[in-house]
């Protein structure tokens, strides 16, 4: 830098990323001084070596600055998860979704099954519950290291997939009420119309014969 420029004549670039030609390292170090910022090589290996006119302590604090924003990265963890082979199917659901909650901030995810006592003799059992683990985790992590026993547990390693976290949700859409069937009106019955009677004739009643009674006498 400046005065540590030995070499001469070298390619120059302006401040503003212009280039300046083929020149002495004199004639440069002199618009470095009038810009007054400082001569920096960039590029050692060409022939002729470039040289920027450059604000160097600004240079050395953006770098910084990229340095720490490289160390606060987030590290990946692998974190842990532990069933058993009677883990019922809704604390196995709560281990699930804090699982889900591990890979989707990038972390590993091992999911553990203990056995104990005669828990040994029924490892078929453990397995199943695993399997069914690394099933509802399929959409977020990949498996890393298969299922394996190791003493006691049973052990499967999950890694995040890249980008499952920012994949939408699929929507459910809420069921539509199903429409109400039409129920057909039912009229109420007509009363049946009432027929007049035929009239009757009348029968008149038989008048009594006259009775002639005879002269006595």
């Amino acid at each position: 830098m400046n005065e540590q420029i030995r070499i001469s004549p070298i390619r120059l670039i302006g401040a503003e990323g212009e280039a300046l030609g083929v020149v002495t390292t004199s004639v440069a170090l002199e618009k470095a001084r009038e810009a007054g910022m400082d001569l920096v090589e960039v590029a050692a290996d060409e022939r002729p070596p470039v040289c920027k006119i450059l604000d160097y302590g600004k240079m050395r604090f953006a770098n910084s600055q990229k340095g720490n924003k490289a160390n606060k990265v987030r590290q990946q963890k692998v974190k842990e998860i532990r069933v058993r082979p009677k883990t019922g199917g809704h604390d196995v659901d709560t281990k699930v979704s804090k699982a889900r909650e591990f890979l989707e901030q990038n972390d590993k995810v091992q999911v553990t099954v203990t056995f104990r006592g005669r828990e040994m003799q029924h490892i078929s059992e453990g397995r199943r519950v695993l399997d069914s683990v690394l099933e509802k985790l399929a959409d977020v992590g990949k498996v890393e290291r298969p299922p394996s026993m190791d003493g006691k547990k049973m052990t499967a390693l999950i890694m995040p997939i890249k980008g499952a976290a920012n994949k939408p949700k699929p929507k459910t859409d809420a069921p539509k009420p199903k429409p109400e069937a039409v129920k057909p009106k039912v009229e109420a019955p007509k009363p049946e119309a009432v027929k007049p009677e035929a009239a009757k004739p009348k029968v008149e009643a038989p008048k009594p014969e006259a009775v002639v009674l005879p002269n006595i006498g």
